[in-house]
């Protein structure tokens, strides 16, 4: 079995099978209870809103739940909306084919139809039924009261509602909802509009599609004239005022299932006893191990293979020592990774999971880069994990990882790489090939980081060229660099280019800050002579992307193990102030030239040196100037 995060577009997110619903005693973790912690902590978090999608799968939202009496009956349907303002255009109910209700409110003319239909939705995953098409149901034979006119409303049942969410139960308002309008096309159901444009007569027009914007009520009672917000407000109001409804908030989000009914994974600590019930294993009995077999594959029966295994699932209940059956589901293999760095720096620990003090001084976890595909599985349940541990006092903090960044995908010559395809691009024999440094700053000069790039075998022997070049340099320079520092030029070169590099490295920009290592290297060839701060701190710029090159060439010049241990290089702010920055000089609003100026220059100097500028001489004949506008290091504006 699967969690409803493992069920991507109806497959299994690991073998791409498609995903079918069945009925199963199983167990779940609460996740639900920390639904809105988990989406409020999004906006604090310096992650990649690519990553954040964790908003979407949480998905809050705010409106009236309320019970619908059933005609003929004392029971009643909770049905859950978001448009309360829409309640006067429902003209039928539909249910979720599995609604515990269905079987207690169909009529016998309707029953054997009915369990026809709810065979039918059962074998298809919830995904193709909340994505396909063409909409079908079947009618129970039941009615609703509507809550407000005391109309009698049919209910039928229909695949495209599902019991998963909000209360699997549907007020169907076809006029306001894309699929209720397709569905009452397809049954010849009544569509009765109650909201029309603000702009237009309280007149509805003929629909041929669903009104789904926000407007003004009509043929509403008491609410018609009401725009859709103030008319949503005061409808709960009433609802909560007669005790029929109440304000709700609902989420996407379910609780976590975490049994799997196969053989690898730890089994789930319970024992089952007819005397004491559900037992958990006792601490000092843990962990359980799984017993050794051969038969261990799966035989799609929805039982475990421990399950087949007697000497494993028959023992004795720990609280009456009396006869008791071992929970045969093992933990989905998500659990474990939901709390892996936890367990990192205390993995010399065999007595705790971790050790309270070293997991205080080395996290939460400061950065972490990773895919994106784990978005709703992983990187969800490590946040609720941590939550639950925090909340139980075991750690300081509620969030594990303070920034994530998503990484981008490579491909190879255009196409994704895929074994089927045979694109596959096996690092051995570049490294074999080039070296380790060349395939590495290659792959992170292929594009932004984020984003990734396209892998071509021209590309990289350029990049064995450029650390050639860096070898040639620091063997032609290493007996007789100068201890001197370098000439200004010299200097406002080389902080600009730390400078940046740093920000680029910080940045996840490996692309741009080898580019500029590259354009640095061009300007060291050309000097005659090098100073010494130059060239190391070259190297050490470079050491993130070609460690081993920068490992030996920092031997070679006489500095001692390792380079790796060495500070990098810091901007000197004094350098990067360029000494002339380029502005636009208008006339009366309008560019008419630049000039380069001292980003010091004040207004007075910016005039002169725009007034000896050939290009904007013309416009003072005979002219004076009214207004100036200046902003220095940006624009010169004269007005005329």
């Amino acid at each position: 079995m699967l969690a409803d995060e493992q069920a991507i577009a109806g497959v299994c997110e690991r073998c791409s099978t498609t995903v079918t619903q069945r009925e199963l005693e199983q167990w779940f973790f609460k996740i639900t209870h920390y639904a809105q912690r988990l989406l409020s902590n999004l906006d604090r978090l310096d992650w990649s809103e690519k990553v954040k999608v964790q908003r979407n799968w949480i998905s809050r939202s705010e409106g009236l739940q309320f019970q619908l009496d059933i005609a003929e009956s004392q029971l009643q349907i909770a049905v859950f909306t978001t448009l309360p303002e829409t309640i006067f255009g429902m003209t039928y109910v539909v249910l979720a084919p599995e609604h515990p209700l269905v079987d207690q409110i169909v009529t016998e003319e309707y029953r054997e139809a009915i369990a026809t239909y709810k065979q039918q939705a059962s074998r298809q995953s919830e995904f193709a039924r909340a994505t396909h098409q063409s909409k079908t149901g079947q009618f129970t034979g039941a009615y609703a009261i509507h809550p407000l006119t005391q109309e009698r409303i049919p209910i039928w049942i229909a695949d495209y509602v599902l019991s998963s969410y909000g209360t699997g139960a549907v007020m169907a308002v076809p006029a306001h909802d894309d699929r209720d309008f397709e569905f009452a096309k397809n049954m010849g159901l009544p569509i009765r509009q109650v909201v029309i444009p603000a702009s237009e007569s309280s007149k509805a027009p003929q629909l041929d599609t669903a009104f789904t914007e926000h407007g003004t009520l009509i043929d509403s009672g008491r609410f018609t004239g009401l725009a859709c917000a103030d008319a949503a407000g005061q409808i709960i109001d009433w609802f909560e005022q007669q005790g029929l409804g109440d304000r709700t908030v609902q989420y996407r989000l379910r609780d976590w299932l975490i049994s799997r009914q196969r053989y690898w994974g730890p089994p789930i600590p319970i024992v089952y006893c007819d005397t004491c019930g559900t037992v958990p294993v006792p601490e000092d009995q843990l962990p359980v191990h799984l017993p050794q077999t051969e038969d261990w594959l799966p035989k799609g029966t929805g039982t475990s293979p421990l399950s087949q295994i007697d000497s494993f699932v028959n023992t004795s209940c720990p609280c009456c020592g009396g006869a008791a059956r071992r929970e045969t589901d093992v933990s989905d293999n998500f659990l474990d990774s939901a709390w892996y760095f936890l367990r990192y720096p205390s993995s010399d620990r065999d007595d705790v999971p971790f050790d309270p003090q070293i997991t205080a001084k080395w996290l939460p976890v400061n950065m972490y880069i990773g895919g994106a595909e784990h978005s709703v599985l992983h990187l969800l349940y490590s946040r609720f994990i941590t939550m639950v541990l925090h909340d139980l006092g075991y750690i300081e903090f509620e969030e594990p990882f303070e920034r994530f960044r998503a990484h981008g995908l490579l491909t190879k010559d255009g196409a994704k790489m895929s074994k089927s395809k045979g694109n596959v691009v096996n690092p051995d024999q570049y490294i074999e090939e080039y070296g380790a440094d060349t395939l590495r700053t290659y792959l992170m000069f292929l594009g932004p980081y984020h984003q990734g790039g396209d892998f071509s075998d021209r590309g990289i022997a350029g990049f064995r060229r450029f650390l050639n070049r860096v070898w040639q340099l620091t063997l032609r320079h290493r007996d007789c660099l100068e201890s001197s520092s370098p000439d200004l030029d010299s200097q406002r070169r080389l902080h600009q280019k730390i400078n940046k590099v740093s920000e680029d490295i910080q940045a996840l920009k490996y692309n741009t800050a080898i580019s500029a290592l590259m354009e640095y290297l061009n300007a060291l060839q050309s000097k005659p002579s090098l100073c010494e701060v130059e060239l190391k701190s070259y190297l050490l710029m470079l050491a993130p992307f070609a460690p081993h090159l920068t490992e030996e060439l920092w031997h070679q010049i006489g500095e001692s193990f390792s380079i790796h241990q060495q500070s990098f290089p810091h901007a000197n702010p004094e350098f990067l102030i360029p000494e002339q920055v380029k502005i636009a000089v208008q006339i009366n609003g309008r560019t008419r030239t630049t000039v380069l100026l001292s980003p010091s220059a004040n207004q007075e100097e910016a005039i002169a040196v725009a007034r000896q500028t050939e290009a904007i001489q013309r416009y003072f004949e005979n002219k004076e100037i009214r207004r100036v506008v200046y902003v220095p290091g940006r624009i010169l504006n004269l007005v005329t």
